[in-house]
């Protein structure tokens, strides 16, 4: 498609024109893709679709397009794995406390849909996180079973065949 449009045609016209004549050629068969469906053409339209598919070609976490309630709901959810790696009862009280201050935040200026979200008891977090720390210091110190010794080589249709000879 090189020739250029002319002054005194419409664009649309022109555009309709090389198409026309490309598939009068055929220069539309046997394309890649010819008589399957389009990828997401059943799907219900979203605003963000684009946005979303992105995220995730990218391999960033689309759970940060959630409204604030509910960012806060989950993180709350979460505490438990969040505070998992945490080497001090302070650090988890820390991070529970940061928690708490964003849920507060959010509570004082609501805004997003109307979600119900409560701040995390930090004694309930805490006596979590030692339960766990308790139950792994109990895992790491049960003696290791001895190991089993080489079984011997050899198949066993063999071993007998070798003792009648």
């Amino acid at each position: 498609m090189t020739e250029r449009k002319p002054a005194r045609q419409s664009f649309e016209s022109w555009v309709d024109k090389q198409v026309r004549a490309a598939e009068e050629r055929g220069e539309f068969r046997n394309l890649r893709g010819f008589g399957k469906p389009i990828p997401g053409a059943g799907a219900p339209v979203q605003e963000d679709a684009w946005l979303r598919s992105y995220l995730q070609r990218e391999g960033a976490d689309t759970g940060l397009m959630l409204p604030t309630p509910l960012l806060l709901r989950r993180d709350a959810e979460r505490i438990g794995v969040t505070v998992r790696d945490c080497s001090t009862e302070e650090q988890v009280r820390a991070e529970v406390a940061a928690l708490n201050r964003r849920i507060v935040e959010y509570l004082r200026i609501p805004s997003g849909p109307v979600v119900p979200v409560s701040t995390v008891e930090v004694e309930v977090v805490v006596a979590e996180w030692r339960r766990e720390r308790e139950e792994q210091r109990r895992a790491a110190a049960k003696p290791v079973a001895p190991a089993l010794p080489e079984a011997r080589r050899g198949r066993w249709w063999r071993r007998g065949s070798a003792r009648t000879s």
